[in-house]
């Protein structure tokens, strides 16, 4: 049930003015509705923040660290609940939002509990001790994609690091959000420590990445409004942490196991309906077994089958609103329209989905580099298959994109593909499928964004370096 309130203080303060609708986007049905928070929402969520800054900077690790592990095991406790939340806001399957947007969110929760006790805040470095502290108050807006685990990302490093946090979710998610404010208030984080106002990106999101009582601003979202959120912080000269777009290569080397990299790199691009950052959503195959990838690829998507999210089995969900449905099949409609052969999909709903937000799974064959389809972010369950002649044509193709968040490489072994990973112009490789690792590093180069999430890498992006001379 959705709060009619901001969560500021340390309680949930009942909000009045207008409001946003939240939808089902496999039904789109009303849910519910959540304040559309104003400049003054966020101005008394930062001063709660800035006023509990200074005791919880002050609160020992071990002790930070034990709120966040009473964290995890709320988040831990309230799986079912979380998961259902994000499917009817989301639209992702139920059984992929227990494994991923419940599941992921509790274990990342959980590794800071841990970092926070065994992370070594002070060193010494000749003559001077070398002392890590908290950068002060935090404001994180954060995605509707992966919106509980994206907000973990933010909070719980900066928890960790003795940081205060303000929160501003996405629209189209905020349920979720207001699920994370309860549980820090029943794992008993001290008040102030975490904020949360919901409202729109122009008036909320504008306020808390330029209030002058904010000291770093964490944001997960498009590349063009991480360039507005960045010049605006640049202004104040406050340090931004960006996570943006992503045009992933899934490059598969001659002698690589071909059937089963085109599987997994279909699994990868229809999660979560396509929309996915770090989505490897352009295949690179060799000319030689090009032809046998695309009939591989369309066979794999043929057992993605829209359908209902609440539905155990259902594997692709509708996309989250109307906007990212028009906007999807905008794309496919103009990769047809510049030439790439349709081989699986195509514009228009599923015949058997004449409600919800849905798109057809779609799979796309003789890509060029320069075609739109191939450079721009899509944000849906859309493929591209390029072809290569050579290793270093697959490595001009798989930089030659304005982003560099995500990929994957598959060859005969692991240190070819590692060779070729080296020299890829991106923040993260997967390795003949390499699994997942929340404890790793995850960010970008280039248009991708500026910082690292997850890990101890992430709980850097929250401390600030000071060095005492003897």
């Amino acid at each position: 049930m959705a709060h009619d309130a901001h969560y500021i203080g340390g309680a949930w303060r009942e909000a009045g003015g207008e409001t946003i609708e939240v939808r089902n986007p496999a039904t789109e049905e009303l849910l519910g509705r959540v304040p559309a928070g104003r400049a003054q929402d966020v101005d008394a969520a930062v001063r709660a923040a800035r006023e509990a800054l200074p005791g919880w900077a002050a609160t020992p690790p071990a002790q930070r660290a034990a709120r966040i592990a009473a964290l995890a095991e709320v988040l831990k406790a309230r799986r079912e609940e979380i998961a259902a939340t994000v499917t009817a806001e989301l639209g992702a399957p139920l059984s992929f939002s227990r494994a991923v947007h419940a599941d992921l969110p509790a274990a990342v929760a959980g590794s800071y509990a841990t970092l926070a006790a065994e992370y070594a805040f002070e060193e010494r470095v000749g003559n001077s001790t070398v002392h890590q502290e908290p950068i002060g108050v935090v404001g994180a807006i954060t995605p509707w994609n992966y919106p509980l685990h994206q907000i973990v990302a933010k909070a719980a490093p900066a928890f960790a690091a003795g940081c205060t946090v303000v929160l501003k979710p996405a629209e189209n998610t905020p349920l979720v959000a207001q699920l994370f404010a309860d549980a820090v208030h029943e794992a008993g984080l001290p008040a102030g420590v975490f904020n949360l106002v919901t409202g729109h990106g122009p008036e909320a999101g504008e306020a808390l990445a330029g209030h002058p009582g904010v000291d770093l601003v964490s944001f997960t979202g498009s590349t063009a409004v991480g360039r507005r959120i960045g010049a605006t912080a640049g202004a104040a000269l406050k340090p931004v942490a960006l996570e943006l777009g992503g045009k992933s290569a899934n490059v598969v080397l001659p002698g690589a196991d071909l059937a089963k990299a085109v599987k997994v790199g279909v699994a990868n691009v229809m999660a979560n309906s396509g929309q996915t950052c770090s989505a490897w959503t352009r295949l690179l195959v060799d000319a030689q077994h090009y032809e046998e990838a695309v009939e591989l690829a369309a066979g794999a998507v043929a057992k993605y089958v829209p359908g209902d999210p609440t539905d155990e089995a259902t594997r692709l969900g509708p996309l989250v609103s109307a906007r990212q449905r028009d906007r999807v099949t905008g794309y496919i409609e103009q990769g047809v329209a510049e030439g790439a052969r349709l081989v699986a999909g195509g514009p228009g709903a599923p015949e058997d989905r004449p409600r919800g937000w849905y798109v057809r799974p779609t799979v796309f064959a003789d890509v060029t580099p320069e075609m739109t389809i191939a450079q721009e972010e899509i944000f849906g369950p859309v493929l591209s298959i390029l072809k290569y002649d050579g290793v270093e044509d697959a490595v001009r193709v798989a930089n030659d994109t304005v982003y560099g968040l995500a990929g994957a490489v598959w060859a005969a072994d692991d240190a070819e593909a590692a060779a070729f990973a080296r020299r890829m112009d991106t923040g993260q490789v997967d390795i003949n499928g390499g699994r997942f690792n929340p404890l790793a590093p995850f960010g970008g180069y280039k248009h991708s964004g500026i910082g690292r999430e997850l890990g101890r890498h992430g709980l850097a992006e929250y401390l600030q370096t000071k060095s005492l001379q003897f």
